[in-house]
């Protein structure tokens, strides 16, 4: 997992800054005075401010990160009220989880907004905390953010020198047929299972069982998907609590080698969530030990009752995928597949048409919106390529595509870097392999909505970058020829 590709170290540097920024920001808390539980809630807010805001642009993270008090405040407030009314607070919860989820439809800043307000009502729960305590927790979650934001935005900016790529737009569809407006009967109904369920085992920790089915649903589009991360959160918990029992249950809440640890899994959090939820969870799972060692009350049969919470949450989000509004796997991969194709096609043609001598056309920008595609592509075959996957010939047809459209990313990202060169110009020959890439295209997603190069565009003559511009057109021309086959016309991976 640690040997996991990380091109110019940018999840090693996001993960030292995110370490960084929490570790002032409960410093802060500490030294203003703030109960231990304040400080936790500091943290807590310090590391989703950290981890959830994702817009694309330095300025709109900054304006997401300035919102969030917006919806955390009132969620505790409310919380905090509602703490001794079992029945209404639980309502309310409800409320919150699905209002967080359809907000998603919205993008990267609903997504983070959504989730920093479920996750103020879960601290609540998680710290017992009460009306008596919210201006403690208003400070320290006002601490946090500015601690997180000096951190972020000043100190050590990473995004400033390395943009992070354009999330791609969630999938579209109207009613019913948007998958976020899916998702949000979907959560709220394991979430609905999991309120009912988890007080059965435990009347003081039931909240896990809401945490787990809530954080199965971020990110995910399809059932498979679903599924495949409840499965994956259960593997990296129950590890988790074999670490916790090894090294948080020995430790006793001793607050120096406790503080080194949770730092340890901040930056394992940081580090591994990308590439892997299973360690993601591993890490959140060892934390979770040591602050509840850190509040006394960490005992080994508190660890065995977390793993029991997060079953009845990952039952309770299996059964809400299946037989609430479910979403197929075939059916999203189709979307996200074509879409990537699209991308592939507008790489080209941008390209294209900068060898043709349009300054204008800039292949770069399209090459990161196929990588960002490719990453959902992969994300939504991923209950097709798994190990516990029966299906072997559709499992063999995912690997095939996957590997066929890495393909195609890598010969879009040669003819980009070919066509940056500002010693290019159009090679007559580019025309017809260009066609010859239109024409595979239109016979996997249909008519294409621009032309690589216009027809008046094709000059006779060579220039030096002609035969790796060739290259690259040729091998896409093979690439695309090849995804015919196991995309199988219009359905590309229905059974």
């Amino acid at each position: 997992m640690f040997k996991a590709p990380d091109p110019g170290l940018f999840r090693l540097r996001v993960s030292a800054r995110a370490v960084l920024g929490i570790g002032l920001a409960v410093t802060l808390s500490e030294l203003a005075g703030l109960s231990l539980p304040a400080s936790i809630t500091g943290g807590l807010a310090a590391l989703l401010a950290l981890f959830t805001v994702g817009d694309p642009t330095v300025r709109g993270q900054a304006v997401t990160t300035a919102l969030l008090p917006a919806v955390g405040f009132p969620v505790l407030a409310v919380a905090t009220a509602l703490h001794g009314v079992p029945a209404l607070r639980d309502a309310t919860w409800l409320a919150v989880i699905f209002c967080g989820v359809y907000a998603r439809r919205w993008g990267p800043r609903g997504h983070a907004l959504g989730i920093f307000a479920f996750m103020m009502f879960f601290t609540t729960q998680f710290l017992h905390a009460g009306t008596g305590q919210l201006p403690e927790l208003y400070e320290a979650v006002a601490l946090s953010l500015a601690a997180t934001s000096a951190v972020r935005f000043g100190a050590w900016c990473i995004e400033r020198r390395t943009p992070l790529p354009a999330a791609p737009a969630p999938l579209d569809g109207r009613g019913l047929g948007r998958p976020a407006t899916r998702q949000a009967f979907q959560a709220t109904a394991a979430c609905a299972f999991a309120v009912a369920a988890g007080p059965v085992l435990s009347h003081e920790r039931w909240y896990w069982a809401v945490g787990t089915a809530w954080w199965i649903f971020v990110n995910t589009a399809s059932r498979g998907e679903t599924l495949i991360r409840g499965f994956r959160r259960v593997v990296g918990t129950v590890t988790g609590i074999g670490a916790g029992l090894l090294v948080a249950v020995p430790l006793h809440g001793a607050p120096a080698p406790t503080a080194v640890l949770v730092a340890v899994c901040v930056f394992g959090i940081f580090y591994t969530a990308a590439p892997s939820y299973s360690w993601m969870m591993f890490f959140v799972t060892v934390m979770a030990g040591l602050l509840y060692g850190l509040l006394g009350v960490l005992h080994p049969g508190l660890l065995a009752l977390r793993f029991a919470e997060t079953g009845v949450g990952a039952l309770g989000a299996a059964l809400a995928v299946t037989l609430i509004l479910p979403v197929t796997t075939h059916a999203v991969t189709d979307r996200w597949i074509e879409r990537a194709l699209h991308a592939v096609h507008g790489c080209t043609a941008a390209a294209a048409r900068r060898l043709a001598g349009d300054a204008s056309a800039d292949p770069a920008p399209r090459v990161a919106e196929l990588e960002a595609l490719l990453g959902r592509v992969r994300q939504a075959l991923a209950p097709l390529v798994h190990p516990l996957n029966p299906l072997r010939a559709r499992k063999a047809r995912a690997r095939q595509v996957l590997a066929l459209l890495d393909e195609c990313a890598r010969e879009a990202r040669g003819l980009a870097a070919v066509a940056a060169d500002p010693d290019a110009s159009h090679d007559a020959r580019l025309t017809a392999a260009c066609g010859r890439v239109e024409a595979a295209m239109e016979t996997l997603v249909g008519a294409v909505p621009e032309r690589a190069l216009p027809a008046h565009a094709a000059v006779p003559g060579h220039h030096p970058g002609a035969e790796q511009a060739l290259a690259h057109l040729h091998g896409l021309e093979r690439a695309l020829a090849a995804l015919a086959a196991p995309l199988g016309g219009s359905r590309l991976l229905g059974a």
